[in-house]
C-alpha cells in the first residue's frame, strides 16, 4: 500500500517572528557588540556581511538573547553558526504538524520530547523549541567537543537544565541505536543532515555561497556559518544519510510519532519516498520552506495509523 503524501507550499512561517526582517536598534540594545558589525547596503538597508563569520555569530547571539532568552550563547570556531530565521521555521512546522493531530492544537510543555540528530555545537533547535514552546529535548552528536560545548551553554541558560540532555553517539554509524531506548517515547525528531559527499565538495559549496553572497569570485572560502566535518558532510552524503535515517526509523515503529529531517536537495526527494514507502511508512508529509536564496523542505514520516496517531498522549 502507498503511503498519502502530501506537499504544503509557503515561505516564512506565518509565526516565524523574523519574517518582517530585524530590528537591529532592538538587537543592538540587547547586545551592543552586534553594532559594529551592523552597516547600510546599498539599497538603503541596515544589514550584517552575512559573508563575514564573527558577523553571523554576532548577530545570532543578538537574536537569542532578545527573541529566546537565552542568558549567553557561543560556539567554538569552526563551527556551523545557523541561520536563526529557517531553524526557528522548522520547530514552527514541528509544532503544526503534531497539531495536526492533536486536534489542531498545538501541544506546548515539558512532556513534548523531541530528538535533535546531530545537535552541533549549537545546540540551536532545542534552544528554539524549548523557548517558543517549552519543549524538552535530547540532543545527540558523534562530536564530544560539540556535545560539550552544548554542555556549557545549558549550564550557562539555567531554563535548558531540565530541559535538555545530551548523549554522545557512539558508534558513527548508526543514527538511533544506542539512542532510542525502549522505554523512550518521542514526539518527534529533528534532523538538519550532513548535505555533501565529502569535504571537497563541501568546500567547493562554500566558495558558491560567499561569491553569491558577495557577487566576487573566490577560491577559498571563509565559511561564514563555519562547520565542522561531521555536520557538514558524510559517506553518501545528504541521500546516504536519510537512508540509513529511515531504514533505522523502522525498527521504532511505536516510539516516534512523527520522524523528521530537512532535504535541501530537490533530486534527492523521489529516492526518499521510494525508501519510506518500502519500510511501510503510513503517512509522509513534504513542506516546503525559503529563506533569501535557499529553498529547502522538511519531509516528516510516520509509522502510526490515523487513529494511533489521534491517541498518542503527549
Amino acid at each position: 500500500m502507498k503511503a498519502n503524501v502530501v506537499t504544503e507550499k509557503t515561505n516564512l512561517h506565518p509565526r516565524n517572528k523574523h519574517k518582517f526582517g530585524y530590528d537591529f536598534n532592538e538587537l543592538i540594545h540587547t547586545y551592543p557588540e552586534l553594532k559594529q558589525h551592523v552597516f547600510i547596503n546599498e539599497h538603503g538597508i541596515e544589514t550584517v556581511n552575512f559573508s563575514n563569520p564573527e558577523s553571523v555569530k554576532a548577530l545570532n547571539k543578538a537574536l537569542l538573547m532578545a527573541d529566546y532568552d537565552m542568558q549567553n550563547w557561543d560556539i567554538p570556531q569552526d563551527y556551523l553558526c545557523p541561520p536563526i530565521p529557517g531553524r526557528t521555521d522548522y520547530i514552527h512546522y514541528i509544532a503544526d504538524l503534531l497539531a495536526s493531530t492533536n486536534n489542531e492544537i498545538i501541544p506546548d510543555g515539558e512532556n513534548v520530547v523531541g530528538l535533535d540528530i546531530g545537535i552541533g555545537a549549537n545546540c540551536i533547535y532545542p534552544i528554539l523549541g524549548n523557548s517558543l514552546y517549552q519543549w524538552s529535548f535530547v540532543g545527540t552528536d558523534i562530536d564530544e567537543n560539540a556535545i560539550q560545548n552544548c554542555k556549557k551553554i545549558i549550564e550557562q541558560n539555567p531554563k535548558l537544565i531540565d530541559a535538555i540532555s545530551l548523549q554522545l553517539q557512539v558508534d558513527s554509524r548508526f543514527i538511533f541505536k544506542n539512542i532510542i531506548l525502549p522505554e523512550d517515547k518521542f514526539a518527534f525528531t529533528i534532523c538538519n543532515p550532513p548535505f555533501h559527499n565529502s569535504a571537497a565538495e563541501a568546500t567547493k559549496s562554500s566558495i558558491r555561497k560567499v561569491n553569491n553572497l558577495e557577487n566576487t569570485r573566490t577560491k577559498s572560502p571563509i565559511l561564514n556559518f563555519g562547520g565542522q566535518n561531521a555536520e557538514l558532510w558524510c559517506d553518501g552524503g545528504e541521500i546516504g544519510f536519510i537512508t540509513q535515517m529511515i531504514y533505522e526509523s523502522a525498527k521504532y515503529p511505536m516510539q516516534v510519532l512523527w520522524f523528521t529531517t530537512l532535504v535541501s536537495k530537490k533530486d534527492n526527494l523521489s529516492s526518499i519516498y521510494k525508501t519510506l514507502n518500502k519500510v511501510s511508512a503510513v503517512t509522509i508529509k513534504t513542506i516546503d520552506m525559503a529563506q533569501g536564496q535557499k529553498t529547502s523542505r522538511i519531509v516528516a514520516w510516520t509509522f502510526l495509523s490515523e487513529k494511533q496517531q489521534k491517541e498518542w498522549k503527549f
